[in-house]
C-alpha cells in the first residue's frame, strides 16, 4: 500500500511516495516532471546493476527517453571530481533546462547529482528515487544536496527541492543487514529529537525493522518522513529548527572525515556513535540523566552499532583531529561549537556555544586506549 506524505513549500511543494512497487510505476509518476521527454539518471554502479532495468523499461513505457550515468559506489564519489563529471556529463549530452534529471541510489548519489542539478545551466528539475534506507528515511527528504571536501563533510553544496520522491520499500531488500542498519540510525534520531514515545516503539520494533519486515518498516519510514517533512517545512533553510535534524551528526562528520570518507565507516554507522556521543555530552554538562544516556547507548548496541570509538572503523582517532573538524562544521558559528543536546530523550535543542574543553575532556576519555 502506497502512502503519500506531502511537504508543504509552497510552489516549491512536493510529495514523498512510499510503498512496495514504485519502481514499475516510475513512468507514469515522473512523467508529469519531464515536459521535454527527456530523462537524466544519475546512480551508481550497484544500483546499475541490481535495478537501472526495472526503472529504464517503466520510463522508455511512459514515453520518456532514458540517458544514464554510471559513477563508482561509495562516499569518495562525492567530491569536486564526482561533480564535475556528472555536470560535463550532463553537458556533453545536450541538457536543456527543461530537462529532468533523475538521483537514483543512495545519499552519496542523491546529494551528488541533486547539487549537480543545482548547478548546470543555473539549475534544472530533479527527482530523487532513493534506494537505501538511510536515504529513503532522511537525505531525499528536505533538498540538502552537498559534497563532501579535505575540510569537511557536506561543506559544499545548496537547498535544492526535488520535485518529487518515490521510496520503493522494495528494493531495501537487496541492502545488506549493515546497510539498513546505517538507515535505521536516521530513524530512531526522530524519537530521541523530540518523540519519547516513538523512541520506545524502536526500543521495541527496531529488529523488525531491520530484518525488512513490511508493516514496522512502512511504518518507520512514513514517520520518519513525516516528521523531516513537518520540520523542513518550518525552517527550510536551517535558520532554527531544521538543525535539530543533526543530532549526533557534528561528530559524526568528524568520525567520517577524519576516516577520510573510505566507506570503511557508514554515514549511519557515525551517526549513532555521535548520538550517542550527544547524550554523553549532554550527560557529562548535567542536561540530562546519566540514565538517559545510558539507555540511548543500549538501544544502539542492541540494534547493532559500534558506539565505542575505540572499536569504529577508522580508529584510532587523533582527538584534536577531531576537534578541528568539529570546529569546521556547517553549524559552528564565530568560532564556536554547535552541537545538537538533550535534556532527555525526546527532548533535543540547539547549543550554538558548546564549552571546547568539555567536547575534548569527552572525546579524550571515549579514545583512551
Amino acid at each position: 500500500m502506497t502512502q503519500t506524505i506531502p511537504v508543504n513549500l509552497g510552489a516549491r511543494s512536493y510529495d514523498v511516495r512510499v510503498g512496495p512497487g514504485l519502481l514499475q510505476r516510475a513512468g507514469e509518476l515522473v512523467a508529469p516532471f519531464a515536459p521535454t521527454g527527456r530523462v537524466f539518471v544519475v546512480t551508481d554502479e550497484n544500483v546499475f546493476r541490481l535495478h537501472l532495468p526495472a526503472l529504464s523499461a517503466s520510463l522508455q513505457a511512459a514515453g520518456l527517453a532514458v540517458q544514464s550515468l554510471k559513477l563508482p559506489a561509495g562516499e569518495q564519489t562525492k567530491s569536486f571530481k564526482g561533480l564535475e563529471k556528472v555536470l560535463r556529463a550532463l553537458l556533453k549530452a545536450g541538457i536543456n533546462r527543461r530537462d529532468l534529471v533523475v538521483a537514483f541510489g543512495g545519499g552519496v548519489i542523491g546529494d551528488l547529482a541533486g547539487l549537480a542539478a543545482g548547478l548546470v545551466k543555473r539549475g534544472v528539475d530533479f527527482v530523487q528515487i532513493p534506494t537505501t534506507l538511510l536515504s529513503q528515511v532522511d537525505s531525499s527528504v528536505g533538498g540538502k544536496t552537498a559534497i563532501d571536501t579535505p575540510e569537511g563533510k557536506n561543506l559544499v553544496g545548496l537547498i535544492h527541492q526535488p520535485r518529487l520522491v518515490i521510496a520503493d520499500t522494495g528494493v531495501l531488500a537487496t541492502l545488506s543487514e549493515r546497510e539498513r542498519r546505517a538507515g535505521y540510525a536516521e530513524i530512531v534520531k526522530l524519537g530521541l529529537i523530540a518523540d519519547a514515545r516513538f523512541f520506545e516503539w524502536c526500543e521495541a520494533n527496531a529488529r523488525a525493522v531491520l530484518a525488512c519486515e513490511t508493516g514496522p518498516l512502512a511504518q518507520a519510514i512514513a514517520k520518519a518522513v513525516a516528521f523531516k517533512a513537518g520540520v523542513v517545512e518550518r525552517d527550510e533553510t536551517e535558520q532554527g529548527e531544521r538543525a535539530l535534524l543533526n543530532l549526533g551528526h557534528t561528530f559524526a562528520h568528524a568520525l567520517e572525515g577524519h576516516a577520510g570518507y573510505d566507506g570503511a565507516l557508514l554515514h549511519g554507522e557515525a551517526v549513532a556513535a555521535g548520538m550517542g556521543l550527544a547524550f554523553e555530552l549532554s550527560a557529562l554538562l548535567g542536561l540530562c540523566r546519566d540514565a538517559e544516556a545510558r539507555r540511548v547507548r543500549a538501544h544502539l548496541t542492541e540494534a547493532g552499532f559500534v558506539t565505542d570509538l575505540r572499536q569504529l572503523p577508522g580508529a584510532p582517532f587523533d582527538v584534536e583531529r577531531l576537534m578541528a573538524l568539529a570546529a569546521a562544521d556547517k553549524k559552528a558559528q564565530a568560532g564556536k561549537l554547535t552541537f545538537i543536546l538533550a535534556r532527555g530523550i525526546g527532548r533535543a535543542f540547539i547549543e550554538p556555544d558548546t564549552p571546547a574543553d568539555v567536547v575534548r575532556e569527552l572525546l579524550q576519555a571515549e579514545t583512551r586506549s
